[in-house]
């Protein structure tokens, strides 16, 4: 472990940027290692009691998401006042961790740049984390000290049901933020699920804005005869429009969408054409040239001995309302469907930097040799105690699939609602963190 600096930001929080060096196959630790960076946040008011604070380990959503500053300032105060100092991890392969990139990666063949992605699931991040605990609470001398509390968003939840299963002696307690992992061999159970929940999401897109119908046939008409090259040479096709429906599982996802439809509609009557605001709009709207790591490991993150094969593209290939190529030949009063939480093998040709790792996500999505993620026999007697916020319209993590969940979990309770979106511990902290920590009281009446 090797501190960078040290800082304090206005709001009296203290920061400590850590890097640890970790090996990038723990089956061979003495073979190549990587870094791992984690911000440690510390109220200055309680900073010269540090070593006494309990750690709570924050873990991002994603995969292939970093935490950034602002996002962890948003959250630490409410975990602050619970009596905990937080650490806030870049996952291996994200942020100022080691990254993956294609520039990083350049050089490589497709298989070895497949077998060194191979790495970055979370069976390596929980042992990334285990890594990291040992160095930072492995001294002390009561047991119950070297353990530590878990917040997992989205994925990180998912990682923190991996932890549950094989490291469980770490962990103090457990709090999930629509992370309740699908337990399953494969993403095809999973996509058959998720497909239902985005076409409840374009039905609730198409009811608010019906005029939207003939203005998104219009632009997908456009993008059709005409090749429009987004601004870092990305290529802005009718499918990749239609990957914005990735937004439609946020609280305010559907009106982001429109006001886009709105502007891209408005450019075109006035100049035949998309102007630049919208061209980087839309470029942003996915960060897969920067997080190359959701592309190429989404599907395998529900992979145990089994191939992704390009789910989601097989899950809605027979449905024409997906597809512009056939819903073009539909009524027009028939409206074309946004994607979700989807990852096509188009979209390597698309992003510009997804490019140079085509070969190896067509090697990994094929790939079936994926390890274990989750013991259900350990999670069945699970003595952790687990607090998760579920949302019962939540378009990533199907909530029938997280209640089935739930019951795999010994322990686990639950704030579930249906007022709340996928982001709801960002865009209603106070709220989500203060309905976990009070079910996480266990108090029955």
């Amino acid at each position: 472990m090797v501190d960078l600096e040290t800082y304090t930001l206005k709001d009296g929080i203290k920061v400590i940027e850590r890097f640890f060096t970790v090996p990038l196959d723990y089956a061979k630790p003495d073979g190549q290692q990587i870094r791992v960076f984690a911000r440690n946040m510390i109220p200055v008011a309680k900073e010269k009691s540090a070593e006494d604070l309990p750690y709570l380990l924050y873990l991002q959503g994603g995969p292939g998401s970093e935490v950034g500053l602002g996002y962890a300032r948003t959250i630490a105060p409410e975990l602050h006042e619970r009596g905990y100092q937080t650490l806030w991890l870049d996952q291996r392969g994200t942020g100022l961790s080691t990254p993956v990139s294609a520039e990083f990666l350049r050089g490589k063949s497709d298989t070895q740049i497949a077998d060194y992605l191979k790495h970055f699931r979370a069976d390596n991040i929980v042992r990334d984390c285990e890594t990291i605990r040992k160095t930072l609470l492995g001294h002390k001398a009561d047991p119950e000290d070297r353990k530590w509390t878990i917040l997992g968003q989205s994925f990180g939840g998912f990682c923190a049901l991996t932890y549950l299963s094989f490291f469980s002696q770490g962990l103090k307690e457990v709090f999930l933020t629509g992370g309740l992992a699908p337990i399953v061999r494969s993403p095809d159970p999973v996509y058959a699920k998720t497909k239902l929940q985005v076409e409840k999401r374009n039905a609730v897109y198409y009811s608010k804005y019906p005029q939207d119908i003939p203005r998104i046939r219009k632009i997908l008409t456009y993008l059709d005869e005409n090749e429009v090259t987004l601004l870092n040479g990305g290529l802005l096709s009718p499918s990749r429009f239609l990957q914005l429906g990735m937004k439609f599982g946020m609280e305010d996802g559907i009106d982001e969408v429109h006001e886009i439809v709105f502007r891209a509609t408005n450019d075109l009557g006035l100049f035949g054409r998309l102007s630049h605001k919208v061209l980087q709009t839309v470029q942003d709207a996915w960060s897969l040239d920067t997080n190359p790591i959701f592309a190429i490991l989404h599907e395998a993150l529900y992979c145990q001995g089994h191939a992704s094969n390009w789910s989601a593209a097989r899950a809605i290939a027979g449905d024409p309302r997906f597809s512009w190529a056939a819903a073009r030949d539909l009524p027009a009063a028939e409206p074309v469907y946004f994607a979700g939480e989807m990852i096509f093998p188009e979209m390597f040709d698309e992003h510009p930097n997804l490019r140079a790792l085509k070969g190896a996500a067509g090697l990994l999505a094929a790939f079936d040799g994926w390890g274990a993620l989750y013991d259900e026999a350990q999670l069945a007697r699970n003595t952790v105690r687990v607090t998760a916020a579920s949302y019962v319209d939540d378009m990533y993590v199907e909530f029938g699939l997280a209640q089935e969940t739930a019951r795999m979990v010994r322990g686990t309770e639950q704030f579930v609602t249906n007022q709340l979106f996928h982001d709801g511990l960002r865009k209603h902290t106070k709220e989500v963190v203060g309905k976990l920590f009070e079910i996480s009281r266990r108090e029955y009446h």
